[in-house]
């Protein structure tokens, strides 16, 4: 079962290039960190700005690197049906262990288009999916409903839900079954997530606190939420602090701290101004990352 803490992993980039030398050694860094799995070409993958090449070359060397010892859940989502297809073929020959889809962005789907992108998904090869609704970002939101229609495929078996909404866990409890895995996608809420029935976070934190990040999550899996309650009170300024600006490029610099990662995004994102980088070190000796 996909559970707990699953760092949605940065693409560390040098002089402009895919650094496959380093992401070897972030899965090594995040397996002995605690990591419950990996979650590879997200958004916080920059996968936006990779080619189609680097995207399914960074899905492969993660799966390789992994080697079956935690799960691997590619990112497979476009706004184009067939681009989805191809990702979530080529993700499941090379030996993921899942898929997250996000809900087609910028196009604005009805929910009538929402099922026929993730039944062609579904459909496409036998590889589960994880729903990503992030309506903040793709401009629309699936409901409830339609996603207790998709549950109903079996080989849809969970959401990583960036909806900010607490109340949507038990909606879609109802609608979805209550074996239907619900990951939080929002760093700052993930221990409330947890506790209307969620199972852990697709985590853009954890890429730089992965060892704190699965032990706040295997406490809430324990139900022992006074303990995860202490952790994220160490990890809250971490969260604003990341995402002061844009998340992935907060995530890089609070990594390359630790000297794990270069801090270099591609464009259009561009490095941390000084404030959110003072703000970014403050919140790193506040966990205890730093000195």
């Amino acid at each position: 079962m996909i559970k707990g803490s699953l760092p949605a992993l940065v693409t560390p980039l040098k002089d402009g290039a895919v650094d496959f030398d380093t992401l070897g050694k972030l899965v090594e860094w995040h397996i002995a960190e605690g990591s419950h799995g990996l979650v590879p070409v997200g958004t916080t993958g920059e996968s936006p700005t990779l080619t189609h090449d680097e995207h399914m070359q960074v899905v492969e060397e993660v799966v390789r690197a992994v080697d079956g010892r935690i799960p691997v859940i590619a990112g497979a989502g476009s706004n184009n049906t067939a681009e989805t297809v191809a990702f979530m073929r080529h993700a499941h020959k090379v030996g993921a262990d899942a898929a997250l889809v996000v809900t087609p962005y910028y196009n604005k789907p009805t929910q009538a288009g929402l099922i026929a992108h993730f039944t062609a998904a579904h459909d496409s090869c036998d590889l589960p999916i994880v729903i990503y609704n992030i309506p903040g970002r793709s401009a629309v939101d699936m409901s409830p409903a339609t996603m207790g229609e998709l549950a109903k495929l079996p080989r849809i078996i969970g959401v990583k839900d960036a909806t900010g909404d607490l109340a949507r866990v038990c909606a879609q409890r109802i609608t979805c079954g209550t074996d239907f895995i619900q990951i939080s996608g929002e760093d700052a809420t993930a221990h409330g997530f947890n506790a209307q029935g969620g199972v852990g976070c697709i985590s853009v934190t954890a890429n730089a606190a992965p060892k704190l990040s699965a032990q706040l999550q295997a406490a809430c899996l324990a139900g022992d939420y006074a303990e995860a309650l202490k952790i994220q009170d160490r990890l809250m300024p971490l969260h604003h602090a990341i995402f002061t600006e844009p998340g992935l490029v907060g995530a890089k610099y609070a990594m390359s701290l630790l000297g794990k990662c270069s801090p270099e995004v591609r464009s259009p994102l561009v490095p941390l101004t000084e404030g959110t980088k003072a703000l970014i070190e403050k919140a790193m000796r506040h966990a205890g990352l730093l000195n």
